[in-house]
């Protein structure tokens, strides 16, 4: 049986934190039907904590926006103080294109939980995943296509 590549990402504290393992079929899971609002907060939610774990701090400020099979993620104040002085200390071209290339290998090899946290949310399969980083405003940007629009109740409906 092969490790989970982040054994502190238990599927214990998934189930503590709001996620956790529903029946798929296909693209689709089954997940108690939220309102897009919901959605979007238990995104945040669940990426800041993503963020916090994996990557040594939260963002600043988070939104996530639910536009049809798109989940765009916008997270504000993720640099490091070590990302910012390595920034600072190197000329602008390079210390911007090292940080980008670190960040993207720890984007790549977390995927699946990122993945995983998604799609316990929407209850829809994550398609693709696309991540920019700013290192001028700290600013960091995640899309996911999702198999599916995920369903949601309207506002005010309890069910």
């Amino acid at each position: 049986m092969r490790e989970a590549p982040f054994p502190h990402v238990s599927s214990r504290r998934a189930a503590i934190h709001g996620f956790g393992a529903h029946h798929c079929n296909g693209g689709m899971c089954e997940v108690p039907m939220k309102t897009q609002g919901e959605i979007e907060a238990t995104v945040c939610a669940g990426i800041a904590r993503f963020e916090q774990e994996y990557m040594g701090r939260g963002p600043k400020d988070i939104h996530a926006y639910l536009i049809g099979d798109l989940l765009i993620v916008r997270l504000k104040g993720v640099l490091t103080v070590a990302e910012q002085q390595l920034v600072a200390s190197l000329p602008a071209e390079k210390g911007r294109d090292l940080l980008k290339q670190v960040r993207i290998h720890l984007v790549e090899t977390a995927r699946p939980v990122m993945e995983s946290i998604i799609q316990d949310v929407t209850g829809s399969r994550v398609v693709s995943l696309h991540h920019d980083i700013s290192t001028v405003t700290g600013e960091e940007v995640v899309l996911f296509t999702l198999a599916n629009s995920p369903i949601v109740r309207e506002q005010g409906n309890r069910g």
